[in-house]
């Protein structure tokens, strides 16, 4: 759901982050043994696939109307839709994203906080994006509401972090802006983007905003700006290319 976005980022990472890597793990490998992926030869081949996916992710994926009812099974879906993708480009895009902006989001916040805070404010961007669309029975799964509230926190934590970004209406051409140049203008997409999408299947623009805005705040009323941290921006190392 991130992508389309930024084609390829970087930002400066320091130190080993456990739980960004588990949870990127874990979503390939969900991902891997999932219908989606097509690997699995038991759910399927051609025609006979997609009703599998279908069931597959209702049955793990949040159903707006199903959520809003309370019903206990229901409630833990925003839960198990962080894991779930729908295609290559969609796990591949969002993992991206979290190993990009994870790790130093992981370094700062300390390793039992960030699990708490990404679980959160994931299941608080779909349950929004839900409420938003009460009457809706398309199914969302995904990590971006969780990964969105992510970028958030990092922008208000290392708003000087240089990110290295290729822009497809620049030709691609690979360009360093500190985070708060790049971050905004992502949210700004977003909310833009959420403003136009019709309810039905497609990216779920809303759970995004959401998302940002939950880990900007988060970020910015646990934190503050007396512990705000800087990155000094570093010059691109010569012949630095994009991953």
């Amino acid at each position: 759901m991130l992508r389309r976005t930024l084609g390829a980022l970087r930002a400066v990472r320091t130190a080993p982050a456990p739980v960004t890597g588990a949870l990127i793990a874990s979503c390939c490998l969900i991902f891997a043994i999932g219908p989606a992926s097509g690997l699995d030869p038991a759910y399927g081949t051609g025609s006979a696939l997609l009703p599998a996916q279908r069931a597959y992710f209702r049955h793990w994926g949040v159903i707006p109307a199903d959520l809003l009812t309370g019903a206990p099974r229901a409630l833990l879906t925003p839960v198990t839709a962080l894991f779930v993708h729908g295609s290559w480009v969609h796990l591949l895009g969002n993992m991206l994203f979290l190993y990009v902006f994870g790790a130093m989001t992981e370094e700062r916040m300390g390793r039992v906080q960030f699990t708490l805070f990404y679980a959160g404010c994931g299941y608080l961007a779909l349950l929004g994006y839900a409420a938003a669309n009460a009457a809706s029975g398309q199914t969302l799964v995904g990590a971006s509401g969780a990964i969105s509230a992510v970028l958030g926190a990092f922008l208000y934590l290392f708003p000087r972090a240089r990110v290295t970004s290729l822009f497809p209406f620049l030709f691609f051409l690979p360009l360093r802006f500190p985070a708060w140049v790049v971050l905004p203008f992502w949210a700004a997409l977003q909310w833009l983007a959420a403003g136009r999408a019709a309810q039905g299947p497609g990216v779920a623009y809303l759970a995004h905003v959401v998302g940002f805005a939950l880990g900007f705040a988060f970020a910015w009323v646990r934190f503050g700006r007396r512990t705000r941290v800087r990155v000094s921006p570093a010059p691109a190392p010569e012949g630095e290319k994009q991953p």
